[in-house]
């Protein structure tokens, strides 16, 4: 899954001068105005609009909502998709707010994107009970 073979030893026929795109995120619970830790991540890659995604990484948001460490893309990666597991902490926020339910109105927050080799892609997550937003970040 974490495949880090430089480009041209994937067979095919790139030259190690072409880099790899990467990709890096962070969540922030905007109704608490702080980091949202423990949020778990999937890196998804895949080659062309109509090729199946596959499952390239999974991490964690650390204390200060960052997900560190996450591989650069595979050679000859076209789109990218994020998906947060951001039920869990919602749920806890609902219930430490005094929520009836306890649940969450997102379980899940997904999105893809389209990449290029070379470059870098900060990928941002606000994140609030019942709306978010995300953006290329810098």
């Amino acid at each position: 899954m974490n495949d880090h073979r430089t480009s041209d030893e994937g067979g095919d026929g790139r030259t190690s001068g072409e880099s790899q795109a990467s990709v890096s995120t962070h969540v922030l619970d905007t109704s608490a105005g702080r980091p949202a830790a423990s949020i778990g991540v999937e890196l998804s890659a895949r080659a062309s609009l109509d090729a199946a995604w596959t499952v390239h990484a999974r991490a964690a948001t650390d204390a200060d909502g960052r997900c560190t460490g996450l591989p650069a893309l595979p050679a000859g990666t076209t789109h990218a998709r994020l998906r947060f597991d951001v039920g869990p902490h919602l749920a806890a926020s609902s219930a430490r707010a005094g929520g009836a339910d306890g649940g969450a109105f997102f379980p899940e927050v997904t999105v893809a994107f389209a990449v290029t080799a070379g470059e870098h892609y900060h990928v941002p997550l606000l994140l609030n009970p019942f709306g978010y937003s995300v953006y290329r970040g810098s």
